[in-house]
């Protein structure tokens, strides 16, 4: 079964929101897992792609943004929005504000949950929703 864990941000920035979700990736992808990023449309695709690169000096996070292109399964760390990914089930980072039709299919999820209030309160929709399911869930306080 699919385990949800929940990242709570205190920072309401868009940005830092992003950023953890970039640390998020880096470290799982370092632990030998593959990670798929849903973001909510093609800006946050094109933003989320550019901040991989430049989220920190000297990092390097081997990633693709799926595309029409043809797209490399060994990537480990695939980008989109939109439509279910073809790839990779074992990581999902979800950055959009409702839950992807396809999660199930991944061993786990995580939502990055920012500070502004508004955010939160879609948050706590996603929480009700996997709760109600019987999806193990966790939740941790980034400060």
């Amino acid at each position: 079964m699919t385990k949800v864990d929940f990242y709570i941000l205190d920072d309401t920035q868009p940005l830092v929101r992003l950023g953890f979700a970039c640390r998020l990736a880096e470290k799982v992808w370092q632990q030998g897992h593959q990670v798929y990023i849903h973001t909510a449309d093609a800006t946050e695709t094109q933003r989320m792609d550019e901040l991989l690169w430049t989220f920190r000096d000297g990092s390097f996070v081997p990633h693709q943004v799926i595309d029409n292109q043809a797209l490399d399964e060994e990537t480990p760390i695939h980008i989109g929005h939109g439509e279910e990914p073809r790839h990779h089930d074992t990581v999902l980072i979800n950055l959009t504000d409702t839950v992807p039709l396809f999660f199930s299919r991944f061993e786990r999820v995580a939502e990055i949950i920012g500070g502004d209030e508004a955010h939160r309160a879609l948050g706590r929709d996603r929480f009700r929703f996997y709760k109600e399911r019987g999806y193990p869930l966790e939740h941790h306080t980034i400060r």
